[in-house]
């Protein structure tokens, strides 16, 4: 029998961890027909010689919540062989939402993902307000890549408690109710929920976001939800030190594996220099929790990043900069740079033992003004030194003689080669945090499927082909019971990434684009030797550019 399309010779790479093989993929009606030698006709063959197939990859941990409402592509995360995005992470989202709460959900998004608000206030379409609505008028809009939701309880709480929400914890009645609404979700076809504890996860008008004031007992209540269920997970973004479990996040790590009886992974496992060991001593107190279920989650990528200074969320964890994100207006940011009690509060922060590392890591990226130009490419350090002062009045200063309207680069983590290779090399680690659709004037990590098989596979040989395309491809879809991907199998979707072994991988540095709803900037990271990429068996991705097909699903849990 004819299939619709036929991939030829290609270096057969399932997704299982076995070895590859030579073998020809069948597809049907969005389907795997068939895999081994096939000689049958088909309506469209790729000739797929010299080229590795594969699964597409999941990227576990993106923000797209917004984005699908403009881009049904979700780029650039289909540039680079993915296929299947999880979104509602780290506890924000914007459903379910009440009409007349909708900006204060498009202001969490602004403070906690670094979302433009004229990008949200424009591209949003909002045309539901439960969650079960939101899922179904995604699946409406026939998106390219498959979209899996989180249920994340930031707007479950505030839906429901109203701004109390970002003040207290939730009385009995009420967690009942958010309850309710999370298995409403759940039976719709969430994978779970998501929630933070992070301080620098400040929601609308700088207060804390709203799910980092549940209780125990509401988490009990909610990790409760998916027990009943016997399926979901759980994503929480845990470690307030980057790379750091502190004893009273294990306990409640250890306590929601126990009450919910299902996966959990929590963030941030990123390799520090400054504190050598965070991630080996976090990983060995968290053992116990890893065995029954807990996968810690990493990025295989350096984190060099912009920092905007009228949004810059990269000092959010510092309580003196909270004054910065109460009112942003230019001129309340202006004076809020300038007051010499900011700058004081700011210094004793810094003198914490690995509270930021130094401002050597910190450089000059853009400046408007000409008279600034010549500090372009100088790391603050340099600046500081030229012009006799510390960091803090250099850094400052600079920024307000350019009127807020300058950036920085910072490189900040995951840059020792061999304690990636041990993070790399640990099954229990989870690939993700491309953070796809957040931060986006900032940085573009949402292309790291490339980035792993160029530079982690290829030049570095720190993993196989086989074990980095299981790591992003059946490990994903088994932590999040998505049955049907992730693999290359007889009968399972036709979600496949086609590449050249020899050239994949990201591409230079961010670029810069002007694409937002508005015309608003992002950075994105552009991919090179993704040669095809299939969504249900349609072709997504071809010689270089999109094809405009529309074939991806809402997948339901």
């Amino acid at each position: 029998m004819a299939c619709d399309l036929l991939i030829k010779n290609g270096l057969l790479i399932d997704g299982s961890g076995a070895p590859a093989r030579q073998a020809d993929v069948a597809i049907a009606d969005g389907k795997i027909a068939r895999i081994g030698k096939i000689t049958e006709a088909a309506k469209r063959t790729i000739d797929a010689a010299g080229l590795a197939v594969a699964p597409g990859f999941i990227d576990p941990h993106t923000h797209y919540d917004a984005q699908i409402c403009w881009d049904g592509a979700l780029t650039p995360s289909s540039w680079h062989g993915v296929t299947s995005v999880v979104m509602g992470n780290c506890g924000v989202g914007i459903a379910p939402c009440r009409p007349e709460t909708r900006e204060i959900a498009m202001r969490d998004l602004v403070n906690v993902e670094a979302i433009p608000f004229e990008v949200l206030d424009q591209g949003i379409t909002w045309d539901w307000e439960s969650f079960p609505q939101y899922m179904d008028a995604a699946a409406a809009r026939k998106p390219s890549l498959n979209l899996a939701f989180l249920a994340p309880l930031t707007p479950f709480r505030h839906y429901v408690m109203g701004e109390a929400s970002m003040e207290r914890a939730a009385s009995v009645v009420e967690t009942n109710e958010i309850k309710k609404l999370l298995g409403e979700a759940m039976d719709a076809g969430a994978f779970g929920f998501s929630s933070t504890l992070l301080n620098q996860h400040m929601g609308y008008a700088g207060r804390p976001l709203a799910c980092r004031n549940a209780s125990r007992e509401e988490l009990k209540a909610y990790c409760n939800a998916l027990k009943e269920r016997s399926k979901g997970s759980i994503e929480i973004a845990m470690t307030k030190q980057i790379g750091v479990m502190e004893d009273p996040e294990l306990e409640l790590l250890d306590f929601m594996l126990t009450e919910s009886a299902r996966p959990i992974t929590f963030i941030a496992m990123f390799d520090r220099d400054d504190i050598s060991e965070a991630v080996r001593t976090s990983l060995r107190k968290a053992a116990p929790m890893i065995a029954r279920g807990a996968r810690p989650q990493t990025s295989p990528l350096p984190l060099t990043r912009e920092i905007n200074m009228r949004n810059p969320f990269s000092f959010a964890a510092f309580p003196s900069w909270q004054r910065v994100f109460e009112d942003k207006s230019k001129a309340a940011q202006a004076a809020v740079y300038g007051d010499s009690n900011f700058r004081n509060q700011f210094r004793e922060e810094l003198k914490r033992p690995a509270a930021f590392g130094n401002w050597e890591r910190i450089t000059v990226h853009e400046v408007k003004s000409s008279n600034l130009k010549k500090w372009e490419g100088q790391t603050v350090a340099e600046v500081a030194a030229a012009q006799g002062k510390d960091g803090v009045d250099a850094f400052l200063d600079l920024t307000l003689a350019d009127d807020l309207d300058n950036e920085f680069t910072m490189t900040s983590f995951n840059n020792r080669v061999d304690r990636m290779a041990e993070i790399l090399n640990n099954p229990a680690m989870l690939l993700g945090l491309g953070d796809g659709g957040a931060h986006l004037d900032m940085l573009c990590d949402s292309g790291y499927p490339s980035y792993m098989l160029g530079t982690w596979v290829r030049e570095k040989k720190v993993l196989t082909l086989e074990e980095a395309v299981r790591r992003m491809t059946s490990d994903p879809a088994d932590f999040f019971g998505i049955q049907d991907r992730g693999r290359l199998k007889a009968g399972l979707a036709a979600d496949l990434a086609i590449f050249d072994p020899a050239t994949v991988g990201s591409l230079g540095r961010p670029e810069r684009r002007y694409d937002l709803p508005g015309g608003a900037k992002r950075m994105v990271m552009r991919s090179q030797g993704i040669e095809y990429t299939l969504v249900n068996g349609a072709v997504t991705w071809e010689n270089g550019k999109l094809t405009g097909a529309t074939s991806g699903e809402v997948l339901r849990s």
